[in-house]
């Protein structure tokens, strides 16, 4: 599958507009997701990609006091906000975040014990190339679980959202309004996920479709 033109980040303008969106669906979707995987990993060393402002490492991390937590994402402003929160809520000991490229990592071979991922797949240019990485960086029997589209923007409550912009944030929405526009989800047919996932060498998988999001684990 040829590499599609696609911005990989959220721009930093739009950072605490994106944030205030994820703050309000901390209870509604990322402490869900959270369950559901310590719900089988309790103990490791687990990665989290396209981490943004950081609610799920720190979900991850408040319910399995055996994980330790390395989010990464490519946005500066979403890493500071994320630090933060680490230290509110003294766990920086247990998750940790950093700057970092999805489809190339700078982790050693077989490093963790899961990776996981919400949200980020439909924003890549070559999503392969990240499905590849998360093999290398698995643990051989580490699985990777990913989630995408994230069913984060259906949980939103819109009015309340846009209620708590600050006056430049109102100024500054229309332009995230362009952007989403511009930028819309890439939702990729089971067919190409399935090519996508061969493609990074991993045999062992299991899809299942839920309201439009893909939740898709892999084995190594």
């Amino acid at each position: 599958m040829a590499p599609r033109l696609t911005m990989e980040r959220i721009p930093a303008l739009f950072a605490s507009i994106y944030d205030k969106a994820c703050r309000l669906v901390v209870g509604r979707y990322y402490r869900r997701v959270a369950e559901e995987i310590v719900s089988e990993f309790r103990q490791g060393r687990l990665l989290d990609l396209g981490t943004g402002p950081g609610y799920l490492p720190l979900e991850i991390a408040k319910q399995a006091p055996l994980v330790i937590v390395v989010g990464i994402d490519l946005s500066h402003p979403f890493i500071r906000m994320a630090k933060e929160r680490a230290l509110q809520a003294e766990l920086a000991d247990r998750v940790r975040f950093e700057l970092g490229n999805a489809a190339k990592l700078r982790f050693q071979d077989e490093t963790f014990d899961r990776v996981i991922s919400t949200g980020m797949l439909h924003m890549l240019r070559d999503p392969a190339k990240m499905l590849s990485e998360c093999r290398r960086v698995l643990k051989p029997g580490g699985e990777a679980w990913i989630y995408d589209p994230a069913r984060v923007s259906s949980q939103i409550d819109k009015k309340r959202w846009k209620g708590s912009f600050t006056f430049l944030e109102r100024c500054i929405y229309p332009l995230l309004a362009l952007y989403s526009r511009l930028n819309p989800p890439h939702v990729y047919t089971r067919e190409q996920m399935i090519s996508m996932i061969e493609a990074a060498s991993f045999r062992n998988y299991d899809m299942e479709e839920d309201a439009g999001e893909w939740k898709i684990r892999l084995k190594k």
